[in-house]
C-alpha cells in the first residue's frame, strides 16, 4: 500500500483519534478518548465503501455487495491498514495496553484507523475523506473480486458475474435453516472476558432453541461469524 496518513489542518483532532480509553484512565486531565470519533469513522467508511462498490460493480446483487463491502472493513483488514500507515506507534496507549501487546493489536489498530477517519471528516468534510478511502480501498476491491472470480471479472467494463463466492457463513447458515426449518437461526452473546483493550466475545448460534455452533472473536460480529462457521461444519454444508 502507497497511501500515508491524511494531513491535519487541527492537529488536536488527530491527537484525539490517537487516544486510546486506557491512556485516557491513566491521565484524568487528558480529556476524551476516541472512541465517539471512532463510531464516526466507522459510518463514513461504510457509506464510502458502499457508494464504491455499487458504482463498481453493477451486476452483483445486494447480499454479494454486502459481503464484499464486510470483507472490505473487517477486523483484520482495517487492522493491516492502521498497522500499515504506522498508526501503532503513534497510538496514545495506557502503560497496560502497550506492555499487553497493543501497538500491535489488530482491534485496536482497527479502531485507531476508524477514529482517524472520523477525525479527518471532522477536519475536511466528505469529499476529503471520500478520496481519501477510495485512493485506499478502490485497489483493494480490485483485487479481492479478482481473486475471487477470476476470469469472470472485467474490472475496467464494470462486469461481474454472480458468484456464490461472495456470500458470507452468516447468510449462508441462514439459507440452510431457512430451506431446513422455515425459520432465521439466532445468535447469542454467550461469554466475555479479557480487559478493555483485548476482548474477546463467544457467540452461539441455534434453530428453535437447539445449538448448532460457537465461536470466538475479538467482536461480537467476528464471534457470530465463527459461531456460523463451526455451525456449517456442523451440518455438513459446503460453503465452497
Amino acid at each position: 500500500m502507497n497511501s500515508e496518513l491524511p494531513s491535519f489542518k487541527n492537529l488536536e483532532l488527530f491527537n484525539l483519534a490517537l487516544t486510546h480509553r486506557s491512556y485516557v484512565n491513566e491521565h484524568p486531565g487528558a480529556g476524551e478518548d476516541n472512541e465517539r470519533l471512532e463510531f464516526l469513522g466507522d459510518a463514513v467508511l461504510g457509506f464510502v465503501i458502499a457508494e464504491m462498490l455499487y458504482v463498481m460493480y453493477p451486476s452483483i446483487n445486494e447480499a454479494q455487495l454486502t459481503h464484499l463491502r464486510s470483507r472490505l472493513v473487517d477486523e483484520t483488514q482495517l487492522g493491516k491498514l492502521g498497522a500499515e500507515l504506522g498508526l501503532g506507534k503513534l497510538m496514545r496507549l495506557g502503560k497496560g495496553a502497550d506492555k499487553d501487546g497493543g501497538r500491535d493489536n489488530p482491534s485496536l489498530l482497527n479502531d485507531t484507523f476508524e477514529a482517524t477517519l472520523g477525525a479527518y471528516f471532522l477536519d475536511t468534510g466528505i469529499e476529503a475523506v471520500r478520496e481519501y478511502i477510495l485512493k485506499i480501498f478502490r485497489p483493494l476491491a480490485e483485487k479481492l473480486v479478482n481473486d475471487s472470480l477470476g476470469s469472470n471479472l472485467d474490472v475496467n467494463q464494470n462486469l461481474v458475474q454472480p458468484q456464490e463466492t461472495f456470500i458470507d457463513s452468516k447468510n449462508r447458515f441462514q439459507q440452510w435453516a431457512l430451506a431446513e426449518y422455515q425459520t432465521r437461526p439466532t445468535y447469542q452473546i454467550i461469554d466475555e472476558s479479557g480487559p478493555d483493550h483485548a476482548k474477546q466475545f463467544t457467540a452461539q448460534v441455534l434453530i428453535n432453541g437447539k445449538v448448532y455452533g460457537v465461536g470466538t472473536g475479538r467482536r461480537k460480529q467476528e464471534a457470530e461469524k465463527k459461531a456460523a462457521e463451526a455451525a456449517i461444519k456442523t451440518v455438513k454444508l459446503n460453503l465452497n
